[in-house]
């Protein structure tokens, strides 16, 4: 029996692991516990051998952001990592296991990421990632475990960002550009099911879930509205409109790149001994096809 606190009572992803976990009672006693009271503090750790550590600030709108609110996200997202991820190892926690991003590349002039390629930060927000990730990589040690995780985008049942707008794309639109592109994503339940091989294995180090093969944005849209049953006509030619597009400043260009640029990790890097990829891409915006689990 593994005994796991997932913090950030009622997140999407959290949630959703520890829905995943409960399917085996007898090998998982899963605890989640809100972070915004600050009870946490004061909870005895010592009872855990692990530690999901969801919580924190995530899609920001970085556009216009008050310095107070910048310094939010650090307080949220690297202070406040760093404090639980102390407080597990000083209560003896075996392993921490910490919810990373993919953000945390987001400043790097490649858009393919292989192992080689060092983490830059974008803005604060994935300035806040990546310094969490560090200070906790940096306080591991035997007899206390550390998994950083840095999907990219995770999508699913009533997820947010930018997998919910498409979703009202391909429901709305009668047409959409065929832009070939190439991206790396994340179904929920390969998450979930890689966090708990992490817990199964003992693991350690940093890992890079993502599905099995990349997702074309023009494919997917078009996947989606076959499949909530809304005809969209889906026009090629349109490539060098939206490069066009990627490279102007301000919202434009972010909405542009965020729905039609490349951003990929190696699948190799995403490779692991046992498979994690219980459900296929096709397969997944089937299971999510049902129209009344997203705002359209």
């Amino acid at each position: 029996m593994k005994r796991v606190l997932i913090t950030g009572a009622n997140s999407y992803i959290g949630s959703h692991v520890e829905e995943w976990l409960k399917k085996n009672p007898d090998a998982y006693s899963v605890d989640t516990i809100d972070m915004i009271d600050g009870k946490w503090k004061v909870k005895d750790f010592s009872q855990y051998d692990v530690i999901y550590h969801v919580a924190g600030i995530a899609h920001a709108d970085v556009g216009n952001v008050s310095e107070e609110r910048k310094l939010l996200y650090y307080k949220i997202n690297t202070d406040l990592a760093v404090e639980v991820a102390q407080k597990a190892k000083n209560e003896g926690v075996k392993q921490f296991i910490f919810m990373s991003s993919m953000i945390v590349y987001s400043g790097c002039e490649e858009k393919f990421i292989t192992k080689d390629t060092a983490p830059v930060a974008l803005n604060f927000y994935g300035d806040s990632k990546w310094q969490a990730d560090q200070k906790i990589r940096a306080i591991e040690t035997r007899d206390f475990k550390v998994v950083v995780l840095r999907p990219p985008m995770i999508y699913g049942n009533k997820s947010k960002g930018n997998y919910a707008e498409l979703v009202k794309l391909a429901t709305k639109l009668p047409v959409f550009p065929v832009v070939i592109n190439r991206r790396s994503m994340l179904y929920i339940d390969n998450l979930c099911e890689f966090v708990k091989l992490m817990i199964d294995n003992q693991e350690s180090g940093v890992f890079f879930p993502q599905n099995s093969q990349y997702t074309v944005t023009s494919e997917m849209v078009h996947m989606i509205a076959k499949t909530k049953g809304h005809k969209i006509v889906m026009i090629p030619g349109f490539g060098w409109i939206i490069k066009l597009l990627m490279k102007f400043p301000g919202k434009i260009g972010g909405l542009a790149t965020k729905a039609f640029g490349d951003s990929a990790y190696d699948l190799k890097m995403s490779e692991y001994k046992i498979n994690y990829r219980v459900v296929g891409f096709e397969e997944s915006i089937l299971k999510e096809g049902r129209i009344d689990e997203y705002e359209t």
